[in-house]
């Protein structure tokens, strides 16, 4: 494992470039704020009339339609959604000057072929591994969230010591940058997301809650046990793993979590989770959810109003609208 740190860092490589970020949803605007506050020159890119226009110019950012920002720009950050980055390319592709840095926050168009930069360009990747909101929030506060770094195409040869200085310049060098490549982040991020982080992590809430509903107990009480506590315990591990969790909870939480957490995800979920990754490496994923997003999202719009009407979630909003320290 090879940690980057502020000492590595080369600033000389990106002096006097202008830095156009594409973008400016929650990663775009920290790191487009992070990056002036470290003194660069940035300028936002994003199609006249954008929701997000206003609140970048009310940042005090130049926003300009995407060709015109990135024209002369020495770096260019992606970091519109995933989907729409392909066509965003094709749209800036003639403006690019030679030699200059494409930035991806997540490897996915470049991983499964859906850009193919030209040949004069460096590519890489910087992935801060946490929210836009926290990213800002660190900087601010003098730290830094820790960043992926990879280099698909480095024709400079200075694109890892860019790719550095852009870490350095949102504070990514104040908590550390890992390097890996354009696959491994792309395929451990989606893997992480489907099987653990969101999908793996709320269907486990769901299906916890349901069990003790549909056994006759309060959905406020359950509620409170699958969802609420949620917090509690992913606090302790985020703070300090499985050691962290199991010093602050009960003797009887302990014997609970390792007698009969394996009765819920056993071996079973273990090789459903090999298929998803499975199917995440063989561009399976990628390929269902380009032809989804280009038919209109009508499966994903289905699945979305089934999660936001169930029964969790009209409970969830009545009790959370009672917990006035949420809202602070």
């Amino acid at each position: 494992m090879k940690l980057f740190v502020e000492a590595d860092v080369q600033p000389e490589v990106l002096a006097g470039e202008r830095i156009a970020v594409l973008g400016y949803g929650s990663q775009g605007r920290a790191h487009a704020m992070n990056l002036r506050d470290s003194g660069f020159d940035v300028v936002i890119g994003l199609r006249p009339g954008g929701k997000t226009t206003a609140k970048a110019e009310n940042d005090g950012f130049q926003v300009l339609p995407p060709d015109q920002a990135v024209d002369g720009a020495g770096l260019i950050a992606f970091l519109a959604p995933d989907m729409v980055q392909a066509s965003l390319y094709e749209a800036i592709e003639s403006k690019l000057k030679a030699n200059a840095t494409l930035l991806f926050a997540h490897g996915f168009n470049i991983h499964y072929g859906r850009i193919e930069p030209r040949d004069d360009l460096d590519v890489v990747l910087i992935a801060p591994k946490g929210p836009g909101d926290l990213v800002r929030r660190q900087y601010e506060a003098g730290r830094g969230v820790p960043c992926l770094m990879a280099v698909a195409q480095d024709v400079t040869g200075n694109a890892k010591a860019r790719a550095l200085a852009y870490a350095h310049g949102i504070g990514g060098t104040r908590g550390g940058v890992l390097e890996t490549t354009f696959g491994e982040e792309t395929e451990t991020d989606l893997f992480g997301e489907q099987a653990v982080l969101c999908g793996g992590l709320s269907e486990l809430i769901v299906r916890g809650f349901q069990t003790l509903v549909d056994a006759g107990y309060q959905p406020e009480v359950a509620y409170f046990e699958c969802m609420h506590e949620v917090k509690l315990i992913v606090d302790l591990l985020h703070e300090g793993g499985l050691a962290k969790m199991h010093e602050f909870v009960s003797e009887t939480a302990k014997y609970g979590d390792l007698t009969q957490g394996p009765r819920v995800v056993d071996e079973h979920t273990g090789e459903r989770m090999k298929q998803v990754l499975k199917e995440i490496q063989d561009g399976t994923f990628a390929n269902n959810w380009v032809a989804e997003y280009e038919s209109g999202l009508p499966e994903y719009t289905r699945l979305m109003e089934e999660d936001l009407r169930s029964q969790i979630e009209t409970v969830g909003k009545e009790l959370r609208g009672r917990m006035a320290w949420l809202r602070e």
